[in-house]
């Protein structure tokens, strides 16, 4: 037997060996299309994820998307690229302890961000308002993540992820607030469509992931961003650490590095060897009323707010104007000379013009969509 292969069906069974037996193991791995060099590769299916999607045009894209706060001129405040770091480290964390997948949880975390539109949730906000208006339902990013992935990347050919990890993607959910999250292993790719369609339908629909390792991710979305969102508005002298509610300090401490540690360690303890993910009821509700916090003195406090009506004009404009241009055949216009340039046949088959609008505003960085709108 070739070195490589044993290597590889080695590992598969230490999987099998070692990791929860609710885990899921890397040879249950299901692709929409089959990849004979794959199955022939020693290459573990998630670990292959993870590559392809660290080697993606979105992904690259990371660097200059907002996290909470943009245009602030301070190089310290956390982007969307360290976000993401952030939520795959303490996701492996978690994973490990709790005898899980972690290449599957790397790679959901990976890409769990990149549908997010520029200029963070106001951003995603303004776009969703623009593409509901247009008929093609709400904008939301964690749609977008798999859109991207699986229909628009590599010019509309897809990187032909695994169902789990696009599964862990679409249901991350990191801003609702669960106490407990319990799999619906149930899926496959058909359930993964109705289920972006019925997300852009209604926003408040709340998905379940398939795996634990899926799971794992949106609870450590939600560990990575709460406490460091703190430190930023902190570092910008937007609030106070005396600010913070006492009773949530008491139980969670007010740096980031303890409400993470609390957080990861109470998460631990409470499902260790079970076949779900919770916190202790305590914690739990220290965590609600944190992020409430954060909600009122962070997120929409007139201070990051400042550029708000400047940045929903241009979204709009910029939409029209694409809209346009492709309506009109512009073959000048930046949207067919830089995004539809050698798209595939089939991409074009499957989206209409509004979608395409959609998918070209949505991946731009922040900085990017400055230089259009000033363009314009």
């Amino acid at each position: 037997m070739d070195p490589l292969n044993k290597i590889k069906k080695d590992l598969n069974q230490k999987e099998k060996n070692t990791l929860f037996h609710l885990a899921t193991i890397s040879t249950n791995a299901v692709r929409r299309f089959h990849e004979e060099r794959l199955e022939k590769g020693y290459r573990q299916s998630f670990s292959v994820d993870v590559d392809r999607i660290l080697h993606s045009r979105s992904y690259t894209r990371y660097i200059d998307k907002t996290q909470v706060f943009y245009l602030i001129d301070n190089d310290h405040i956390t982007h969307r690229v360290l976000h993401v770091q952030l939520v795959s480290k303490i996701g492996r964390t978690i994973g490990h302890f709790l005898g899980l997948n972690e290449d599957l949880i790397e790679a959901c975390a990976l890409g769990h961000d990149i549908g997010h539109a520029p200029f963070g949730h106001d951003g995603e906000r303004f776009l969703s308002e623009l593409c509901y208006s247009h008929g093609i339902g709400y904008f939301q990013h964690n749609v977008q993540s798999v859109q991207f992935l699986d229909k628009v990347e590599r010019k509309g050919k897809g990187w032909n992820l695994c169902l789990q990890t696009l599964d862990g993607i679409l249901s991350h959910d990191g801003e609702i607030h669960n106490e407990k999250l319990e799999i619906k292993s149930d899926k496959s790719f058909e359930t993964l469509e109705k289920e972006m369609i019925k997300k852009k339908k209604n926003p408040m629909i709340n998905l379940t992931p398939m795996t634990l390792e899926g799971c794992v991710v949106r609870m450590s979305d939600t560990i990575s961003y709460v406490g460091r969102d703190i430190e930023d508005a902190i570092r910008l002298d937007m609030i106070k650490r005396s600010d913070l509610p006492k009773k949530c300090v008491k139980r969670l401490g007010d740096t980031n590095g303890e409400i993470v540690y609390h957080l990861v360690t109470d998460i631990i303890r409470n499902s260790f060897q079970k076949n779900y993910l919770a916190f202790s009821p305590e914690v739990s509700v220290a965590l609600k009323h944190l992020k409430a916090f954060n909600y009122e003195h962070i997120y929409m406090n007139p201070k990051i707010k400042i550029h708000l009506s400047l940045i929903k004009k241009r979204f709009k404009i910029l939409f029209e104007k694409y809209l346009n241009d492709i309506e009109k055949e512009n073959y000048d216009s930046v949207i067919f000379s830089t995004f539809l340039k050698d798209m595939s046949e089939n991409y074009f088959k499957n989206h209409v013009e509004v979608e395409i609008v959609r998918d070209f505003i949505a991946g731009m960085t922040d900085q990017y969509f400055l230089r259009q709108s000033l363009n314009d």
